[in-house]
């Protein structure tokens, strides 16, 4: 079982928090998304995952792409412990969360969006950060909202859900831009309160191989 990840992916965080609640061994290949001018273009990777993004997922002849198919498929694969609800509804809630999240904030902020902000349209850095800012404001106020609704330990209930390993990521990139976070205590609470789980926190960038600090 092998993860193609770089540390401070959002996407490949997600996969890692997945497979350590589930107490899965896996070997991480690092992909650096910025030495070599990104070497997930490289020709080899290129062939693995074509949109050139991380994480993808290698489990023998079976290879997977996209953080929420990989870790629904552990999920279905590892039932234990299951990251979604049985009931029909609970489970459509949930994964609502886990893709406003995944679909609406996360990738307006990821790196290669503020490649291209930086680069082909020139935007400096006081304009890439109110881009950040923009869309991470936008996205929390309505997530805050969500959650107010629904979270009791975590974003829905008092189980681990895919919408926390979803959240997590996105408050750690909110913190590394340092983004005010006061105004949402629901996400606060919850992101602290999964930091205090080993599943999570072995699964920190900052745990991981290829860090750089």
């Amino acid at each position: 079982m092998k993860l193609y990840s770089y540390w401070r992916s959002s996407a490949a965080y997600r996969v890692r928090i997945a497979l350590n609640l589930k107490q899965l061994s896996f070997e991480t290949i690092p992909v650096h998304l910025l030495k070599d001018g990104g070497q997930q273009h490289s020709a080899e990777y290129q062939q693995l995952n074509p949109n050139q993004l991380v994480p993808t997922y290698v489990d023998g002849e079976f290879s997977l792409n996209q953080s929420l198919a990989i870790i629904e498929y552990l999920d279905e694969v590892y039932p234990e412990p299951a990251l979604l609800p049985e009931d029909p509804e609970a489970k459509a809630q949930v994964r609502s969360l886990a893709l406003d999240i995944a679909c609406d904030i996360h990738p307006l902020n990821n790196l290669r969006v503020l490649q291209y902000l930086t680069g082909p349209l020139r935007l400096n850095d006081d304009q890439k950060t109110e881009w950040i800012y923009h869309w991470l404001h936008t996205g929390f106020n309505a997530l805050e909202q969500r959650l107010q609704k629904t979270a009791g330990e975590f974003c829905y209930g008092d189980n681990i859900t895919l919408a926390d390993l979803c959240l997590v990521p996105q408050m750690y990139n909110a913190l590394r831009f340092k983004l005010d976070t006061l105004e949402y205590p629901t996400i606060s609470r919850i992101y602290h309160h999964c930091q205090q789980l080993a599943g999570f926190a072995l699964a920190a960038p900052e745990q991981q191989s290829d860090a750089q600090l």
